[in-house]
């Protein structure tokens, strides 16, 4: 075939894989959906080799689908049979750590892990954290504007980009790893690419911000009567340790009490509760930040917006309280198949509308199995269905939860991107007229819809 032989010209026959040569892992990505055998799988060392593929893609009219760790759920990595899978696993290069200007600067193939780990030996850290750190890319982390832990502190992945370098589809590159906060030029060109999804263009390098370490760290797991006791808490903590409120994770009973018997823990509190908040404070000095906390909480219980709670004692205890949030983990191997869904609400309504769709869920489904949990401080909520428990009608849930969504003004995607799984509900939080611009932006950086064709939507 005339193009695989370009495309072995232009970078070498051992970056270019066919058939059986091709790893299954590289054909469907942890969304579930059915694998795909790619056309090839293409694993370029440079930005230049990238350019060089897209150059030769260009030429022949072949598609391109992106692929970093495989580890999105909604389907943005899986190929298609008459496109290329770019692999950028082998451009994982950390190049430099800014001491100074607390920067590093790395390539897109480069694990979230990778990155966590390089400036923790600098002693600072790096805002975005997630599940799968370990296999995840920071490259899907920025085509899909990866949140994860540490949104309510730091922000998403937009918030910790300062430059980026990108291939179009044509192969030019655009060199805009320039690491200064400020830079008012313009468009802001790299926000484009930042949660497209692979589909405007190529991702191979970034400049990512860093932030000093905390010194200390306090971990609580607070129990508390209702959804609107919960907003109330993370006020209070919100005011009293500005800017130190690293984590606010809210548990409803259903997901506590599957974490506890799928991981084999006991009970954490003295008698079960409605809801459970997971609260991390970082700060300077360990013993005044626990005995700060210890006086918030109390004052919480005494206010009526805490009924019980457990502050960690050692990083050990700590660790305890977050595995039964991390019950996430589990979920492919107990629920068969999870339905996941990843949403965003304004904060006021999470409650409401949790409690809309479970309402909708036992009056269809009676004896469905279903989970609530999520972030809550930065308005996102997931929602998690084994599959079997609704006689496997993922699309009629689908339907209950995005109709909710858009009746509250919700997102269909709070962190997991659109793909090929949420195309379906796009128009439940986008307008016409944001589509058209969207499809806009899309026809003048590809105009031939070769990268990532038919993701997020249809050109």
């Amino acid at each position: 075939m005339e193009f695989l032989a370009a495309l072995e010209r232009a970078i070498g026959a051992g970056l270019v894989q066919t058939g059986e040569a091709i790893a299954a892992r590289h054909h469907t990505d942890w969304s579930g959906a059915p694998p795909v055998v790619p056309l090839a799988l293409v694993r370029p060392r440079s930005t230049e080799e990238v350019a060089a593929v897209l150059r030769v893609c260009g030429d022949h009219r072949v598609a391109v689908v992106p692929q970093g760790g495989l580890t999105g759920l909604a389907g943005a990595a899986v190929p298609r049979a008459d496109a290329i899978a770019l692999s950028l696993d082998r451009m994982n290069a950390i190049e430099s750590v800014d001491l100074a200007a607390a920067t590093i600067t790395v390539q897109a193939g480069a694990t979230l892990q990778a990155v966590q780990e390089a400036a923790a030996a600098h002693g600072l850290q790096f805002g975005v954290d997630l599940g799968a750190r370990g296999s995840c890319q920071i490259g899907g982390n920025l085509s899909t504007n990866a949140g994860g832990n540490g949104v309510l502190q730091f922000g998403m992945m937009r918030e910790q980009t300062l430059g980026l370098e990108v291939v179009l589809a044509d192969g030019s590159v655009l060199p805009m790893l320039r690491p200064m906060l400020k830079n008012n030029t313009g468009y802001d060109l790299k926000q484009f690419f930042i949660g497209a999804e692979g589909t405007l263009g190529v991702i191979t390098r970034a400049v990512l911000r860093l932030h000093p370490a905390p010194r200390a760290r306090a971990t609580a797991l607070v129990a508390l009567a209702d959804f609107d006791a919960s907003l109330a808490l993370l006020g209070r903590l919100q005011s009293r340790f500005p800017g130190a409120v690293a984590a606010f994770e809210l548990m409803w009973r259903d997901f506590i009490e599957t974490s506890l018997v799928w991981q084999g823990l006991r009970e954490p509190f003295d008698a079960p509760h409605p809801f459970a908040a997971l609260v991390e404070l970082t700060g300077s000095d360990e013993a005044a930040l626990g005995e700060a906390l210890e006086a918030l909480l109390a004052e919480a219980m005494e206010a009526g917006q805490a009924v019980d709670a457990a502050i960690a004692q050692s990083r050990a205890q700590a660790l305890a309280f977050w595995k039964i949030r991390e019950a996430t983990a589990e979920l492919p191997v107990h629920m068969q198949p999870p339905i996941n869904f990843d949403v965003s609400l304004p904060m006021a309504g999470i409650g409401r509308f949790a409690a809309a769709c479970r309402s909708a869920f036992d009056a269809r489904w009676p004896g469905h199995h279903s989970i609530f949990f999520g972030h809550v401080g930065d308005s996102n909520l997931h929602i998690t269905t084994d599959g079997r428990s609704i006689g496997g009608d993922e699309a009629g849930i689908e339907r209950v939860v995005y109709d909710q969504v858009a009746a509250f003004g919700g997102s269909v995607s709070a962190e997991h991107g659109i793909g090929l799984h949420k195309k379906p509900y796009l128009h439940a939080s986008r307008t016409p007229a944001e589509m058209a611009a969207m499809r806009a932006i899309k026809r003048a950086l590809d105009p031939l819809d070769l990268l990532n064709p038919g993701k997020v939507f249809d050109q």
